[in-house]
């Protein structure tokens, strides 16, 4: 077979194997619920190295301050929906995750948002987009946040909000719901599950219904309220983003505050290795807030509308350079035998 040809079907056959190796690439994640806050993000507004909260200090004391920094990477790789099945009673605001285990502490004073009862509007902080359905979760009356979290404690009957494909702007993922009658402390349990992959994401939110006790109605009130939670600011987010593990991709469309954050750039493992959601998966490419590109839907899974371009272009390039060197190397060894 001449060499020509041979070197044609070698850039064929390489193709395919381009394209599947850039297609499994390891996607971006991620984000937190932004408003009611929730406690990561709290805690990390307040600092990691040197947190206010009396909440937010004995999460670090119990985790490190690692979790802080990737606040917005509370996660499982492969969920694909079996969030009770994989996240044991105790352990829902870590997502049974060691890193964020401090997050977990039975607490009546961790920072809460001041709430009432009817409708609320859901912003969801997000670093990367996906494709996906938000579902939230209230505890039911009578939740004790002086008792580890369970299952039993949320009304999953009754979200109180399921949105799938939210509109998203500024950063943030916005959509509605409803709270029903509480009083005292309670919680928003909130999971965000891909359509396009497995991969959910948790968070937990701290709430006051009445601006009362930091307690709930189950427990013993406190001589205080909890403190008021207050969201990271862009700043904060920027200038914590080269400490993070987390892979961070954009996380505003159109918001022109995301466009000159510094990049950093990460080491680590990819996502398949982080399957059994044991810790955040850390990120091989620039940990960096960054403008999504003109047009983009933030609902869309990573990347702009020039991705996929890309993707096939870089697998081209790759099969014809591959295919060039292998005709070279031909034309030499035809030319040593003719010698």
């Amino acid at each position: 077979m001449p060499a020509r040809r041979k070197a044609a079907l070698a850039a064929a056959g390489l193709v395919p194997l381009a394209l599947t190796a850039l297609s499994a690439a390891p996607a971006s994640a991620h984000g937190s619920m932004g408003d009611p806050v929730s406690r990561v993000s709290q805690c990390y507004a307040e600092g990691p190295e040197s947190p206010k909260s009396a909440a937010c200090k004995a999460a670090v004391e119990a985790g490190g301050t690692q979790a802080l920094y990737d606040w917005n990477g509370i996660r499982i790789g492969d969920a694909g929906g079996r969030h009770q099945e994989l996240i044991p009673d105790g352990k829902l605001c870590s997502a049974n995750n060691e890193e964020f285990k401090g997050l977990d502490l039975a607490r009546t004073d961790w920072p809460a948002t001041s709430v009432s009862a009817g409708s609320y509007t859901f912003k969801y902080r997000v670093t990367a987009p996906h494709k996906g359905t938000f579902k939230v979760y209230i505890t039911k009356p009578g939740y004790d946040p002086s008792k580890p979290l369970s299952w039993d404690d949320l009304d999953l009957a009754n979200p109180v909000a399921t949105a799938t494909d939210p509109a998203a702007s500024g950063g943030f993922y916005t959509f509605s719901g409803t709270l029903p009658e509480r009083s005292g402390k309670q919680l928003l349990y909130a999971i965000w599950q891909r359509s396009d992959s497995p991969e959910a994401f948790y968070s937990c939110s701290d709430v006051t219904f009445g601006g009362g006790s930091a307690a709930g109605s189950g427990a013993t009130p406190k001589k205080a309220p909890a403190p008021a939670a207050s969201a990271p600011t862009e700043q904060q987010i920027e200038e914590g983003a080269a400490k993070s593990t987390v892979e961070n991709h954009g996380h505003g469309d159109d918001d022109p505050r995301t466009s000159a954050a510094p990049a950093a750039e990460k080491a680590g493992k990819d996502e398949a290795g982080e399957a059994s959601g044991t810790a955040p998966e850390a990120a091989a490419g620039a940990n960096q807030p960054k403008a999504a590109s003109a047009g983009q839907n933030l609902a869309e899974t990573g990347g702009d509308a020039n991705t996929p371009y890309l993707m096939i272009g870089g697998a081209a390039a790759l099969a014809l350079g591959s295919a060039a060197l292998f005709a070279s190397s031909r034309r030499r060894a035809a030319g040593r035998h003719g010698r």
